[in-house]
């Protein structure tokens, strides 16, 4: 693969990558929004996520990366501040992360920890009902039997044919996330596309006299902060997840978005073509730019691939408590 199809397959994916973080936080927003409920979401989570987003302007400053990528990140902490007034709003000024309450109140068990009296004595009484309401079904049963042969033929003749399955909400909902997806994959080639033609070839000569890798230790320091800051904030996502034994409220949209925009992130970092001195690289020498490279870099590489790690989790935590309602 040439020079020109790694740097189109960095930009391709790295475009696509901001594109997923642009829109990371609205499918959860708008999920709060119409539930008007915030519990499922970590409260912790996003502060410490806020404070990955913070640490991670003042890297961008220190490094001197391009005022795009600080205006981004600006956003990014903009979009923080939206979800926990969102979150604030619907669940009041506390910090605690509440599961959901047992289905059993305390008032409902009695010193042994069995039922309450009360609540023994309705139960009773929803049997008896149910047993006179059968009681009443089978008396009837002999009179409706001629009637219901009659109905089953109006019937056949009304309905000659079985009718057409219904699509089932799962996958209602499955196939309009793939299209969301795909319409932002869409967006972000489209403005690679865009930001290619308009600034054409005018970076072409910018590294004539080799790549400028070199280390910024302050923001090395804020690199590896926002990376650690971003791994910490899953964590309490994942454990308030297994106290509620259920994600009931989250948007895997959200999730899909953070896994889809971290991988291209990765790609984009990874397709790299180091540049000698004057354009010639002596035996080794652009294995040896090509480390020093990923190196500078690695903070930012290990923070997303272990939440890649983590959302991962987040999934499979989705798939086994998909059916678990929070009461």
């Amino acid at each position: 693969m040439g020079r020109q199809e790694i740097e189109a397959v960095s930009g391709i994916f790295g475009a696509i990558s901001i594109a997923c973080w642009v829109v990371v936080f609205s499918p959860q927003i708008i999920q709060n929004f119409r539930r008007k409920n915030a519990d499922a979401l970590s409260l912790h989570f996003i502060l410490i996520w806020l404070v990955g987003d913070i640490f991670n302007i003042v890297g961008s400053i220190l490094q001197g990366v391009l005022t795009s990528m600080i205006i981004l990140a600006i956003y990014y902490t903009v979009a923080d501040l939206v979800l926990l007034g969102q979150m604030f709003f619907y669940r009041g000024f506390s910090l605690r992360d509440v599961p959901c309450p047992p289905s059993v109140t305390d008032g409902d068990t009695n010193e042994d920890g069995g039922l309450d009296n009360n609540v023994q004595s309705r139960t009773e009484l929803i049997v008896e009902k149910r047993d006179e309401k059968s009681d009443s079904d089978s008396s009837d049963q002999v009179n409706d039997s001629s009637r219901s042969d009659c109905s089953d033929e109006v019937a056949s003749m009304s309905h000659p044919g079985p009718s057409a399955p219904a699509i089932s909400p799962v996958m209602k909902d499955l196939a309009l996330n793939v299209v969301i997806v795909l319409a932002v994959g869409t967006a972000g080639f489209v403005g690679w596309l865009i930001s290619k033609k308009v600034t054409g070839n005018k970076a072409k000569g910018e590294h004539e006299g080799g790549d400028d890798l070199e280390f910024d230790i302050p923001g090395q320091v804020f690199g590896y902060l926002s990376a650690a800051t971003y791994i910490a904030s899953r964590i309490p996502q994942l454990l308030l997840n297994w106290r509620r034994k259920a994600t009931e409220g989250l948007s895997m949209l959200f999730f899909t978005f953070a896994f889809l925009g971290n991988t291209t992130y990765i790609i984009s970092i990874l397709a790299y073509d180091p540049r000698c001195e004057h354009n010639m690289c002596r035996p080794g020498e652009a294995a040896s730019l090509y480390k020093r490279y990923l190196l500078i870099n690695f903070s930012w590489l290990a923070g997303s691939f272990v939440n890649l790690i983590q959302d991962f989790g987040v999934f499979t935590q989705y798939f086994i408590y998909r059916n678990n309602t929070c009461s």
